[in-house]
């Protein structure tokens, strides 16, 4: 999967076991890529003395507050961007 700027995707639901960089709080909602970092080694083996391969795409996504929290009572406007890696994205 190769996700673009500007593409919708959705945080998977996973169990949060081990060393998992991916905020409890995003999981499940939608978010749209704001840019791509590149590949890097996957965190969540490195932690455990792993090689962290294969590399894992990192992308910027960005989250509308409204979207994170419905009694957010700023501007809908507000954003929060989080570094994710692609096997945390899915297409929305």
């Amino acid at each position: 999967m190769t996700l673009a700027t500007g593409q919708r995707v959705r945080v998977l639901e996973g169990p949060s076991v081990g060393h998992v960089r991916t905020p409890a709080y995003v999981k499940g909602k939608q978010g749209t890529i704001a840019g791509v970092w590149g590949s890097y080694g996957n965190p969540e083996t490195l932690a455990f003395g792993g090689d962290g391969q294969p590399a894992r795409p990192l992308y910027y996504v960005g989250f509308r507050q409204t979207d994170l929290w419905p009694d957010y009572a700023g501007p809908a406007t507000d954003t929060v961007y989080l570094d994710l890696y692609e096997h945390w994205l899915e297409e929305a």
